[in-house]
């Protein structure tokens, strides 16, 4: 067999971009995966497709409610649920199809099929058996579920069923009020589906700002959304082809059911390692199941890295490949980085929602000094004009240094803007510093500056 440099198992967002930045290093580099298709989840069943979905019913959403308004006149568009579908998956082949083509530009060998490791420098694939100077480990994560839901992809749904149901259902619950519930609860509830989310905790996306959840779900509810919090469900039962869901709620214990045509498991990923033989390796797991490493993704046996969902930290596609390019650069002896402060998180709904680095209630439990400046979108003019000014930005500054310490968006184009924090982040920028940077008129980044300005002697157009 070919002995390669490096062998990346796993071809999603970590493990492609890990493959051709090790071959763009002149790496002899293979990548095994036993998807008939390149990309992963996020490609093929996840970031990628309910994007797709979002999209297609976003324009519904504006066909319906927005267009008469702007002298569309019309009858309103009608779903054809296939067709929608069949959109989706062309802009699935889209995308896979073009990691196929990276591979080949970059001689990425693709080693089909699913891989076990009986000892450090050896990835066996089928009965074939490759040999590696390194290997990475890019796994990636499975949906979990709860005790007492049985998942079977038709009624009880992971995310990947949802992307495939056989028609839109009439009622919908989803269990877990986290980014991919509410973003695939947004898009059933737009497409006519009554949806009620059951959560835990008391609040909506776990760990975000305080403000922007409360915000946030009440657009939701605007939108049709209903919400049962603090809620733990016992159990799910399914017959003739619906489903019951019994939970009992924390402040009084007492037992609720709901009916449902379908219900959506979004309670979070688990790493996925199965088959890969990793207790016979000896490898260092945490206690959360995740495979442990060094600061240059090394794990505890010498030659094997872990990337991505199966590490520590947020299970996010662009922190896989973040750590995909500088594990990469670890193997070729050069210095590979990632900034966990500078990680940006996005819900894609509508409005879109975004965040980079500490949240006010972190900076009050480190004891940080801190001050805010926010400035709503009702006061941008491009917002207005486009039916989107609900929302807002707030930039969290030190209140000595000036030093940008964080941002949250909700609005319009959340999920691009708040880039221009990242960048002001790594560079140690100070709130004074976006705020004195020309921004073009009119655009929703106008926003971000005079949320800047708001940190300093005050916004303009609030």
């Amino acid at each position: 067999m070919a002995n390669y440099d490096v062998i990346i198992i796993g071809a999603g967002p970590g493990g492609y971009v890990c493959a051709i930045r090790c071959a763009q290093l002149g790496l002899k580099t293979a990548c095994v995966e036993g998807r008939e298709t390149l990309g992963g989840t996020c490609l093929n069943v996840g970031c990628i497709p309910s994007k797709a979905l979002l999209h297609a019913s976003h324009m519904l959403h504006e066909a319906e409610h927005n267009f008469a308004t702007m002298g569309l006149k019309g009858k309103a568009p009608s779903v054809d649920w296939p067709q929608m579908l069949a959109y989706k998956d062309e802009t699935i082949s889209q995308n896979t199809k073009g990691i196929e083509f990276l591979f080949k530009k970059n001689k990425v060998d693709w080693i089909k099929g699913w891989a076990t490791v009986p000892e450090a420098g050896k990835v066996k694939v089928g009965y074939e058996v490759h040999e590696a100077k390194t290997i990475v480990i890019a796994t990636g994560s499975e949906p979990a579920s709860l005790p007492g839901v049985e998942v079977d992809e038709k009624t009880v749904v992971t995310s990947t069923g949802a992307l495939t149901l056989g028609k839109v259902p009439k009622t919908m619950v989803v269990i877990g009020a986290g980014v991919i519930g509410l973003e695939l609860g947004s898009v059933y509830a737009r497409l006519g589906a009554q949806v009620t989310v059951v959560e835990y905790l008391d609040a909506i996306t776990p760990g975000m700002d305080g403000e922007v959840q409360k915000t946030f779900q009440r657009i939701l509810k605007k939108q049709g959304l209903s919400f049962v919090m603090g809620a733990a469900v016992q159990k799910t039962e399914v017959s003739r082809g619906k489903a019951k869901v019994t939970y009992k709620l924390k402040k009084d214990d007492s037992e609720h059911v709901l009916d449902a045509d379908t219900v959506l498991v979004a309670t979070g990923r688990k790493p996925f390692t199965d088959g890969l033989g990793l207790d016979k390796l000896g490898l260092e797991m945490t206690k959360r199941g995740q495979i442990a490493v060094g600061k240059d993704w090394q794990t505890s046996v010498k030659g094997i890295y872990a990337i991505g969902d199966v590490i520590e930290g947020p299970m996010l596609a662009h922190k896989a490949e973040d750590e995909g390019m500088a594990a990469a650069e670890q193997i070729a002896g050069k210095h590979g980085h990632v900034n966990y402060g500078v990680i940006p998180g996005v819900i894609y709904t509508a409005p879109e929602v975004a965040n980079v680095g500490a949240t006010e209630e972190t900076l009050k439990a480190d004891g940080v000094k801190y001050k805010v400046g926010k400035f709503p979108f009702m006061g941008n003019a491009r917002a207005k004009a486009v039916f989107q000014a609900e929302g807002f930005v707030k930039i969290l500054a030190d209140a000595e240094t000036d030093r940008v310490l964080g941002c949250h968006i909700i609005g319009p184009g959340a999920g691009d803007l708040i880039h221009e924090i990242c960048v002001a982040m790594e560079f140690g920028a100070s709130a004074e510093d976006v705020a004195l940077t020309c921004h073009a008129h009119p655009t929703y980044s106008e926003a971000v500056r005079e949320a800047a300005l708001a940190c300093g002697d005050g916004a303009i157009h609030a």
